[in-house]
């Protein structure tokens, strides 16, 4: 096995962005290309990672091979590759050794590990509403609603989008509505709401740095998808369990 890529920064700042929810993954590394499905270990949250071979400049495989390796650490290596360096990663014995090349030569030697359990798979979701939008809106929103409370309501309609929060004192509304880069998709015209974690969407709008535009998807007391893609490069989707009030 022997991947490099000519373009670091699509698998840095992929490893980057999950590592900040999943600490351990195998990743399925087949023809057309690396694949990756993980949760975090609360099981609030599954990334779904797509790397195509596309992406690559040299992809040369026998038969799909599956590693699991430590994303902090293999995060790690990945800072210190710089803009045009050309990364290469190949298989050595029981460990995924990265190579680092422009003006020099760095090599990194990262060891593989057993991740004892049962293999995922993406789940079946359907939802009555879809929202493309920048990457940027959807940042600003939530860190808008983050000043504010550690949950989130999104809203939706065909004719707006709305993302809320309340503190104890504090409220934070922010409208969305559709444009030149905002487009909403709803199935019914009520208005759909569900509630989610904050924390956990901070981590998951970081997606922004691989696509600027971002498809969401929600539905009441249901997970949301938040799906971030460069074509035939990346995929980065994120599944985010609902928070249900019991009131």
């Amino acid at each position: 096995m022997k991947l490099t890529l000519s373009e670091a920064k699509y698998f840095k700042d992929s490893i980057a962005i999950i590592s900040e929810l999943v600490n351990e993954a195998t990743f399925k590394i087949k023809p057309e290309g690396i694949e990756m499905i993980a949760m975090d270990p609360a099981n609030v949250a599954m990334v779904n990672f797509k790397l195509l071979s596309s992406c690559f400049s040299e992809y040369k495989l026998d038969k799909q091979v599956n590693i699991s390796i430590n994303l902090n650490n293999l995060k790690q290596i990945l800072r210190r590759a710089k803009p045009n360096d050309m990364l290469t990663l190949s298989l050595g014995e029981g460990k995924l050794d990265i190579t680092l090349k422009s003006d020099t030569t760095r090599k990194f030697s990262l060891p593989l590990i057993d991740i004892d359990e049962k293999e995922k798979k993406k789940p079946e979701l359907k939802f009555p509403v879809t929202i493309k939008t920048s990457s940027a809106i959807l940042n600003d929103a939530i860190e808008d609603v983050g000043i504010v409370a550690e949950s989130v309501s999104f809203g939706a309609s065909p004719l707006k989008m709305m993302i809320l929060a309340e503190g104890d004192l504090s409220k934070a509304e922010i409208e969305i509505v559709p444009d030149d880069k905002t487009r909403i998709d709803a199935d019914n015209k009520e208005e759909v709401k569900a509630k989610y974690s904050v924390e956990y969407l901070k981590k998951m709008i970081a997606g922004s740095k691989i696509s600027d535009e971002v498809t969401i998807q929600f539905d009441k007391n249901y997970p949301l998808m938040l799906e971030f893609k460069a074509i035939d490069k990346v995929l980065l989707n994120f599944i985010l369990a609902p928070r249900v009030d019991n009131d």
